[in-house]
């Protein structure tokens, strides 16, 4: 069994979609989710769930959010996973 080593609430900004072309700006929050995951909790292996991105897809691919709550949860063997935190 894996346990729960670190868990962390985070407010990711994602003010620097801007720099994509409007059509590609949801894609570039999604990944720019992901890297500051990496950055932050020290793990390669981060998986994203399914509340993450439909909260970022909700509206459009050319309107992500300004900032987002995630619950990051890094487990015993370096896997990293986050979900959507309650408000």
């Amino acid at each position: 069994m894996v346990e729960k080593m670190n868990e962390q609430i985070y407010v990711i900004p994602l003010r620097d979609v801007k720099r994509a072309p409007r059509w590609r700006r949801t894609n570039t929050a999604i990944k720019d989710i992901r890297a500051f995951l990496v950055r932050h909790m020290k793990s390669e292996d981060v998986k994203l769930d399914a509340s993450i991105n439909e909260k970022i897809w909700e509206r459009g691919s050319e309107k992500p959010p300004r900032k987002i709550r995630v619950r990051a949860m890094k487990f015993d063997d370096g896997q990293v996973q986050a979900e959507l935190a309650q408000e």
